[in-house]
């Protein structure tokens, strides 16, 4: 399919109560991981693609970013959703430069955040915010791509829901295709949130948080996992190299086969 089939894909599957899963890759071997397994999306994921990198989440830089992108869009067909920060500017010139860039390399959609990356003032004012977002609407129009504007405040430290609504209802006037506001802890919220926009709303899946029908119940659209999916192989790997530094034994060795046929299916 071409850019623009894939994208037109990737918009029909925001489907309110009907949410496509999409879990988030960290390098091209997750992603056909995932393809093998019937995803019918994927997204990358800032933090996830930081750790191959030996970074912390934001820390890197835009060129890698976009190139990430290009490489997870050439791994599968599927629609790849792009988690591109704060779009690496302030200024809604340079957000509206890197959604291009993501379109050019094959994105299928792609996220501004309202994050300031300045713990004294986390979140961008409300006027500058709303410009940054219609700056990427603007240039996603381009290309067709899926732009999804996000408000950080509820993992940023600033917990206000009301404000939060708020931000997205500006975000949904500037034209922006979905809404997202990562920290949303219960259906009860989701279904206020949701219930208070017109455009898809994505939910992350949270630790202990509401499950994928729950959320659908709730009237979500699309459902992420940032990085956790990345946290439970670091997780498993760092359990195995333990108990083979700590113990010398090797009780890993049934996952080793299931791994195994796990990664012939999805490479071979």
């Amino acid at each position: 399919m071409t850019n623009s089939d894939v994208r037109a894909t990737f918009r029909s599957l925001h489907r309110p109560g009907e949410p496509v899963v999409m879990p988030n890759a960290w390098d091209p071997g997750s992603a056909k991981l995932f393809f093998s397994l019937g995803f019918e999306a994927i997204a990358t994921t800032s933090a996830g693609f930081a750790a191959t990198l030996g970074r912390t989440d934001g820390g890197v830089t835009r060129d890698e970013a976009i190139d990430h992108t290009a490489a997870l869009a050439a791994a599968t067909p599927l629609p790849v959703n792009a988690d591109l920060e704060d779009c690496f500017a302030d200024d809604p010139d340079g957000v509206a430069d890197t959604i291009r860039a993501a379109a050019i390399v094959g994105a299928a959609g792609a996220s501004v955040e309202d994050y300031t990356r300045d713990p004294a003032r986390p979140i961008h004012e409300r006027g500058l915010a709303v410009a940054r977002v219609a700056a990427a609407v603007e240039a996603a129009r381009e290309s067709g791509l899926v732009l999804t504007a996000r408000c950080e405040n509820l993992i940023r430290g600033v917990n206000d829901l009301d404000d939060t609504i708020a931000r997205l209802q500006a975000y949904e006037e500037a034209g922006a295709d979905v809404l997202y506001a990562p920290g949303l802890a219960s259906v009860a919220d989701v279904s206020t949130v949701v219930g208070q926009l017109g455009r898809p709303v994505n939910i992350l899946l949270l630790p202990g948080g509401p499950t994928v029908p729950e959320l659908a119940g709730a009237g979500a659209a699309r459902i992420s996992v940032g990085g956790a999916l990345c946290w439970v192989a670091w997780a498993a790997v760092a359990d195995a190299a333990r108990e083979l530094l700590t113990n010398g034994t090797h009780g890993y060795d049934p996952h080793v086969a299931s791994g195994g046929r796990a990664a012939r299916a999805a490479l071979g």
